[in-house]
């Protein structure tokens, strides 16, 4: 079994899903692992990691407008040393994923027709994100 590793420096923009399939299709190429898997990990507490719809971004805006409204923002939180985004954040985070698991088949990502790979930042100003991408197989 062969192993690949690299992390990803994902620079977002506020608070939107910034999508990183492609980013992540060539590191599976570069791996040349054929069949395996490749895991994800985010390695923050305020933003997440996400398989979603890649085709109507209209999925993506009524997703950020149901958690907008599950997980609002504001002076309601006891931990607010960061700003009134940063709470809310980690809540989000909670809610969602830091880390996903795409098998690989024939050097390929095993995504379904519609889904995409989305760091979700949380945050409402842009911050530099760091994704550890590990595959392993043969």
């Amino acid at each position: 079994m062969s192993h690949y590793q690299q992390t990803l420096k994902i620079q977002t923009s506020g608070k939107t899903l910034h999508k990183i399939t492609p980013k992540v299709t060539d590191l599976v190429a570069q791996s040349g692992i054929e069949t395996g898997l490749c895991s994800l990990f985010l390695r923050h507490t305020s933003a997440s990691l996400i398989i979603q719809e890649n085709a109507d971004p209209d999925v993506l805006k009524d997703l950020a407008n149901f958690l907008a409204k599950l997980v609002p923002e504001g002076d309601r939180y006891i931990h607010s040393t960061e700003g009134a985004d940063d709470m809310p954040a980690h809540i989000r985070t909670v809610l969602t994923h830091t880390s996903e698991q795409i098998p690989i088949a024939n050097g390929r990502l095993v995504l379904g027709t519609w889904q995409g790979i989305y760091v979700w930042e949380h945050r409402q100003h842009s911050h530099l994100r760091e994704l550890v991408v590990h595959i392993s197989g043969t």
